[in-house]
C-alpha cells in the first residue's frame, strides 16, 4: 500500500470518527473484539436499578435511601479502589479487610485513648496501612511468596493485632470529627460548587491531553467524543447532586437532611487522583506492563519487584483510608471491623466492575462502579425483606458472571489479535 492510500484511509478514518454513527461503529468493533471494559456492570446496574425501582418505588427511590446507600458503601469501595492495583499485577491481597480493620484500630486508639489530635491520629492510620503494606510486598517481591499465602498470614496475624488494640473494651469510638465524615452533607451551595468544578477541570483536562497527543502525532479521541462524554458527565453530576439537595429527612421538622454527602466527596476525590496516578504516570503504565507480561517488562528494563512492592504499599494505603470510613459509619472500631465480607465485598466491588483476576487490565473507577453494584444489590433486597442468605447467592452469582464475561472478552481479545 502506499503512502499516499494510506493518508487517504487515515483521512477516512478520521472524518468516520468525527460523526456519532462512526464512533458507534468503532465503538461496537472495540465489544466485538472483546474490549467491553465496565459495560457488562454499568448495564448490570442499570437492570438492577429499574428492578429495585419496581419493586419498591416508595423506598428505593428516594433521595434518603440514595444517601444511604453512598454512605454504607463507602468503606468497602474505597478498600476495592486500593484492590485494583494489587488485582492489575495478577495479584491479590486477602488481608486489606483487617488491614483497614487495624489501621483504624490505631487511629482510634490515639484519638481517644491517648488524646491526639485529629490530623496527627488520621496520619498515623495511614502510616500503618503503608507500613503492613510494605511489609507483603516485600515479602511478595523479594522472597517471591506467593501473594496469597502472604496475605493469607497477614489476614490471620492483624486479627490478632487489632484485638490486642481494642483490649478488653471490645470497642473504641471514632471521636466527633472522623464520625461526620461518613454522615454529614456539604452545604447544597458547595455540592454545586463542586459539581461544577470537577465537571469543569474534567473537560479541561481532557481536551488539553487530547490536543497535546495530536501536537505529538499520537492516536486521540474525536473532538465530537469529548463533546459527548463531557456533557454526559455534565448531565449525569448535574443529576446526582440536583437529587441529593433536595430535602430527604423523614422528620425534616426535627433535622433537615440535604446536601451531597462527604463520603461522596471523598469517593470522587480518590478515584480522581488514583486514576491519574494509573492512566498520566509513567509508573501507572509500567503497573500495566508488569500486569500484562512480568518477564516482558522486566526485559524492558522495569524494575518488577518495586512496582509490586509500591502497587501493596498504596493497596494497603488507601485500604486504611477504607478503614476511616467504616469507623465513621459505624461510630468506631470493634473485633469485626474490616471482617465478616468485607474483603470478599472488596474484591468482588473491584472484579465487577471490570478489573481483570488475570491482571493488566482495570481502572479505579472499576471499583467505584463495582462497588455501586453491590450496594444496590444489598440495600434492594434488604428494602424487600430477603435474608442474608439470598443477599449472599446473588451476590456471588454477580460475581461468577463477571468472572466469567472477563475470561470470555479475553479469549475474544486474543482470538482477535487485541492483546
Amino acid at each position: 500500500m502506499s503512502v499516499a492510500t494510506e493518508e487517504i484511509h487515515d483521512t477516512q478514518d478520521a472524518r468516520s470518527r468525527a460523526t456519532v454513527r462512526g464512533l458507534a461503529k468503532e465503538y461496537l468493533a472495540k465489544l466485538r473484539g472483546g474490549d467491553v471494559g465496565s459495560l457488562p456492570a454499568i448495564l448490570g446496574l442499570v437492570a438492577l436499578v429499574i428492578a429495585f425501582s419496581a419493586l419498591r418505588p416508595e423506598t428505593f427511590t428516594k433521595a434518603f435511601n440514595f444517601g444511604n446507600l453512598i454512605q454504607q458503601s463507602a468503606g468497602v469501595t474505597i478498600i476495592a479502589m486500593g484492590m485494583v492495583f494489587v488485582l492489575l499485577l495478577g495479584e491479590i491481597d486477602l488481608s486489606a479487610g483487617y488491614t483497614a480493620g487495624t489501621s483504624a484500630g490505631v487511629m482510634c486508639l490515639l484519638l481517644i485513648e491517648h488524646g491526639w489530635p485529629v490530623a496527627l491520629a488520621i496520619l498515623a492510620c495511614l502510616v500503618t496501612g503503608a507500613v503492613i503494606g510494605t511489609c507483603i510486598g516485600l515479602i511478595v517481591s523479594r522472597l517471591g511468596i506467593p501473594s496469597f499465602v502472604v496475605t493469607l498470614a497477614a489476614f490471620l496475624g492483624l486479627q490478632g493485632v487489632m484485638l490486642t488494640i481494642i483490649g478488653e473494651k471490645g470497642s473504641i469510638d471514632s471521636g466527633e470529627f472522623v464520625a461526620k465524615l461518613n454522615s454529614e452533607n456539604l452545604p447544597v451551595w458547595l455540592g454545586w460548587v463542586v459539581a461544577v468544578v470537577l465537571v469543569a477541570l474534567y473537560a479541561a483536562a481532557t481536551f488539553r491531553a487530547n490536543r497535546r497527543r495530536r501536537r505529538h502525532g499520537l492516536n486521540s479521541q474525536p473532538t465530537l467524543l469529548w463533546a459527548l462524554k463531557s456533557g454526559f458527565l455534565a448531565v449525569i453530576v448535574g443529576l446526582i447532586v440536583f437529587y441529593l439537595s433536595v430535602e430527604r429527612s423523614p422528620n425534616a421538622h426535627i433535622k433537615s437532611i440535604k446536601g451531597v454527602p462527604i463520603a461522596l466527596l471523598i469517593l470522587v476525590g480518590l478515584t480522581l487522583v488514583l486514576g491519574a496516578l494509573l492512566s498520566r504516570t509513567k509508573w501507572g503504565s509500567h503497573v500495566y506492563a508488569v500486569g500484562g507480561n512480568a518477564e516482558a517488562a522486566r526485559r524492558a528494563g522495569i524494575n518488577v519487584p518495586m512496582i509490586q512492592l509500591t502497587c501493596f504499599m498504596l493497596s494497603s494505603t488507601v485500604a486504611a483510608v477504607g478503614g476511616i470510613m467504616l469507623v465513621s459509619y459505624s461510630g468506631g472500631v470493634n473485633n469485626v471491623t474490616g471482617g465478616t465480607t468485607i474483603l470478599l465485598y472488596a474484591v468482588g466491588a473491584a472484579v465487577i466492575g471490570g478489573t481483570s483476576l488475570f491482571g493488566g487490565k482495570g481502572r479505579v473507577v472499576d471499583a467505584l462502579i463495582g462497588g455501586t453494584v453491590v450496594a444496590v444489590i444489598a440495600n434492594g433486597m434488604g428494602l424487600l425483606n430477603q435474608p442474608d442468605s439470598r443477599k449472599y447467592i446473588v451476590t456471588g452469582l454477580v460475581l461468577l458472571v463477571a468472572a466469567s464475561v472477563d475470561a470470555i472478552s479475553r479469549r475474544r481479545a486474543a482470538a482477535t489479535g487485541r492483546v
